[in-house]
């Protein structure tokens, strides 16, 4: 296989999996309890890929620590168990994980969202293994776009930025590779439209991870990697 990268790291809500059901849940649940109207579902979705807090302060207008922290907790109380227990990974991800390891291609997750919670998901599909390394929001002191993760994810693969593809489905994930240094690839699964990333530096706009598939080379049937 010719391609130049020698890992693929991801995010992980809406590029590898679709959280929706339980992060709308735990956004109703922590909503109702502090006196807020229920959200609109479209609106949650849309803030999806923002630190937890941010998104709260987003929807309610409320930046208190008290009210960011009490939140977290209110929410975590029912979507990290909904998440845990299994939630639909995107069209293609298993398959896509799976052949980037026959390649001999490292893998990893850099994430927003809690380690745990990523290792249970992945637990569920019996695809925890098949990934070096999985960095949650909790494992790092600044969220994307700031390149920590990244950053750490780099040191952790003992690879050069320039062997290293992020993939991710939001503006903040452009950033993110953008501030560490490394190529970017665009993944539609989400609620961010191709057109958002044009005046961003990336490599490919995948419309979705079995497209992302046969872009890297991965395909028996498709022509050699682009890159």
């Amino acid at each position: 296989m010719s391609m130049r990268y020698k890992a693929v790291v991801f995010d992980f809500d809406y590029t590898l999996g679709d959280a929706t059901d339980a992060i709308y849940a735990g956004f109703v649940h922590g909503f109702q309890l502090m006196g807020y109207p229920v959200p609109d579902r479209e609106a949650v979705r849309h803030t999806i890929g923002l630190l937890l807090e941010d998104a709260y302060t987003k929807l309610t207008g409320d930046e208190s620590q008290e009210g960011r922290a009490r939140f977290r907790a209110l929410f975590s109380s029912v979507a990290r168990p909904m998440q845990a227990a299994g939630i639909p990974l995107c069209e293609g991800a298993e398959a896509l994980l799976r052949a980037l390891g026959a390649a001999g291609i490292a893998t990893a997750v850099v994430s927003t969202k809690h380690t745990e919670t990523l290792e249970s998901i992945f637990d569920h599909y019996g695809l925890r293994d098949t990934f070096a390394f999985i960095i949650g929001g909790d494992l790092v002191s600044k969220p994307k776009p700031d390149p920590e993760g990244l950053n750490e994810a780099a040191r952790r693969l003992v690879l050069d930025k320039g062997e290293i593809l992020y993939c991710g489905d939001t503006t903040i994930d452009a950033n993110a590779a953008r501030n560490a240094g490394m190529d970017f690839c665009a993944v539609l699964n989400g609620t961010t439209p191709g057109e958002a990333f044009a005046g961003l530096p990336h490599v490919h706009i995948a419309p979705d991870l079995i497209e992302l598939r046969t872009w890297l080379g991965l395909d028996r049937s498709a022509p050699g990697c682009p890159l």
